[in-house]
């Protein structure tokens, strides 16, 4: 057992410094980024991404067909869901859409059945899947590391994600081994309680930093997975030298990621007066159901209950009912182009170079906070 001294932050112990911009506008922001992956093997030259790079998690309720159509249209990215069948899977990667193309992530396990699911699907005749997100929860076993080697032995002409882990050394094994983009996170998540059941974690922004250095001396790029809860947080993880953001809880609870409406009462504490006297407000709310993908809920939808071994690590909530993503995203973009203006940065690319991260007590005034 060992003790490390040295401080470890989260987005909410930070904020970022401002400093004098010679930015007109937020609309001179570009957010856009251009990446080329150290271990895709395409025939192009140049860059192999370009897109805002902002990512819909793999998540039951955001990693969705209509999500990732609706994202891909406004350049940002999504990784599906793991538990489409091989049917819907194909049809929708068949589609000669190359927008669809460079925005979507195939999302898969590494047991013997998800290897066999996704040779159906990528094999199939016309179908056209660039990238790949491998994704568990504990990215530190061997079983996955070889499962990633495996893979891009395979399939040398895919983009390959791989995650989580929180740790420089990891992230260097999983880049070396034939991953492109090394997903950072491990319990940060609205939903997750991994750190609750299992003590075990990472504060975020300081493994986004950690992870980051790693990558990008190899070549490689990481996605901070996890802990954003505002649109400040995204552009911390930015700032901290993140390639990627993906977000869940952020953009649960819309029409895109599908799940049933459910409309609740409440009593306000206020009353009107009527002709009959006095009448208690009732005020009228919508939820959507919202849930981690290693919860009981997921585990029973997906695999009829917790197998005897395990315990519940995820939430099972209901989220306000927030209609179209777009006005989200809008949301979410203007924050960030609200950062670049402050810290400097014309382009979103520049940001983590005009950074200078201070540390805090309260990163903002919670009196009037809902």
């Amino acid at each position: 057992m060992r003790i490390e001294d040295d401080s470890k932050l989260d987005y909410k112990d930070v904020l970022i410094r401002p400093k004098r911009s010679t930015l007109g506008s937020r609309k001179d922001v570009d957010l856009f980024r251009n990446f080329s992956f150290r271990n895709y093997q395409c025939e192009e030259s140049g860059s192999h991404y370009r897109g805002i790079p902002i990512m819909a998690s793999n998540m039951d309720g955001v990693g969705t067909f209509e999500m990732a159509d609706t994202l891909a249209q406004l350049g940002l990215f999504t990784s599906l869901v793991k538990n489409y069948e091989v049917e819907a899977l194909v049809d929708f990667f068949r589609k000669d859409d190359p927008i669809r193309l460079e925005n979507v992530a195939y999302s898969t396990g590494i047991t013997d059945q998800d290897l066999e699911k996704f040779e159906a699907v990528y094999q199939q005749p016309g179908v056209r899947l660039k990238y790949v997100c491998v994704d568990v929860a504990n990215g530190y076993s061997e079983r996955f590391s070889a499962f990633i080697k495996q893979l891009r032995k395979a399939h040398p002409t895919i983009v390959i994600i791989a995650g989580n882990v929180v740790t420089g050394e990891m992230t260097e094994e999983l880049i070396l081994g034939g991953a492109d983009i090394v997903k950072v996170g491990i319990g940060p998540g609205s939903v997750c309680t991994t750190r609750i059941q299992t003590g075990v974690g990472f504060p975020q922004l300081s493994a986004v930093i950690e992870c980051a250095d790693a990558a990008h001396g190899l070549g490689g790029h990481i996605i901070a997975d996890g802990g954003c809860t505002c649109p400040g947080d995204l552009a911390k993880a930015f700032a901290a030298g993140a390639d990627f953001v993906m977000l869940g809880g952020m953009l649960a609870g819309h029409d895109e990621g599908g799940g049933e409406v459910i409309t609740r009462y409440f009593k306000t504490g206020e009353v009107n007066r009527t002709t009959d006297g006095w009448e208690e407000v009732i005020e009228e709310r919508k939820f959507v159901q919202f849930y981690g993908m290693s919860s009981a809920a997921a585990n029973e939808k997906h695999f009829g209950g917790l197998k005897e071994y395990r315990s519940s690590e995820g939430r099972e909530i209901q989220v306000p009912y927030r209609g179209e993503i777009a006005n989200t995203i809008q949301n979410l973009l203007g924050g960030i182009r609200s950062t670049c203006t402050y810290a400097g940065a014309k382009k979103l690319k520049w940001l983590s170079k005009c950074t200078t991260f201070v540390k805090t007590g309260q990163q903002f005034n919670s009196v009037f906070a809902d």
